[in-house]
This record gives structure tokens, C-alpha cells and sequence, in this order.
């Protein structure tokens, strides 16, 4: 999957993290609502972002591998319009950031995967396939198209 998908999707997918925003207690991270965190402002949604990541670096790996499959399932049923919303928002916020902020966030997302086992970095790449076989033909190959134009 090139750079710049990863990329999207992983904003995509920190941003319904974000939306969290409940204070931190013992239990499992419950999954954001994708049409609350539309609704926030972008103050908010750098705030409830914080959050969240704190609250999943506190949590444990079951916590944090049960939370992502929820916001997979989560991103999987939603609506195709509302889907590309929460792309084109990424997409609109990858491209305000200044090329220090993009490389910063792209050594953290490094840093992630390199302090990931190797049978974390299997689950990873499982999803990501799983995810891309969930898509239709159309889909994938948009995205295709998309991805070398970029």
C-alpha cells in the first residue's frame, strides 16, 4: 500500500480515535462516533485526538486490538458518503500540516511499527488486506488510479 494511502488512512483512523474525549478509566476504549466527531470543531477534535491516545497508551493489547477491530467494523458500515467525508477531512488536514509536522508524524507512525512484534505487524498487514478485500473492484481501483496520480 503506498505511502500516501497509509498515510490517509491512518488520519482517517486517528481522527475517529479522537473523538472519544471521556476521562481515563479501567475498561475497554470505546469507539468514537463517526457523525459526532464531523460535528466537532477542529479544537475539539485535536483535544479528544489527545485523549485517546493517551487513554490507548494506557491501555492493554487486548484493549487496544479489540478497539481497533471495532473502528474497523465501525469505518466498514458506514455509508460510502460518509466514509469519504472522514477521507477528504484527513486528506484536508494532511495537507494544512507544514512539512515538519508531516515528518514528524510519519517517524512517529514509524517508530509504531518498529516497536511492534513481528505478529503484530502480521495482524496489521492481515487487516489492511481484509480491509482492501472489503472494497469493491471500483473502489480498489480508484483507489489505484488515485494513488499514482499522488
Amino acid at each position: 500500500m503506498p505511502a500516501l494511502c497509509r498515510r490517509v488512512l491512518f488520519c482517517c483512523l486517528v481522527s475517529l480515535a479522537a473523538a472519544l474525549g471521556r476521562p481515563a478509566h479501567a475498561g475497554p476504549v470505546p469507539v468514537p462516533d463517526a457523525r459526532e466527531w464531523q460535528q466537532l470543531s477542529p479544537e475539539q477534535r485535536l483535544q479528544r485526538q489527545a485523549e485517546i491516545r493517551e487513554r490507548l497508551r494506557s491501555a492493554s493489547p487486548d484493549e487496544k486490538r479489540v478497539f481497533r477491530e471495532r473502528l474497523r467494523e465501525l469505518l466498514v458500515s458506514l455509508p460510502p458518503h460518509e466514509r469519504q467525508a472522514l477521507i477528504d477531512d484527513a486528506r484536508e488536514r494532511w495537507q494544512a500540516m507544514s512539512p515538519q509536522e508531516r515528518r514528524r508524524l510519519a517517524d512517529e507512525r514509524r517508530e509504531k511499527l518498529r516497536a511492534m512484534s513481528p505478529a503484530e505487524r502480521r495482524a496489521l498487514l492481515r487487516e489492511r488486506r481484509e480491509t482492501l478485500e472489503r472494497m469493491s473492484p471500483a473502489e480498489r481501483r480508484a483507489l489505484r488510479e488515485k494513488l499514482r496520480t499522488e
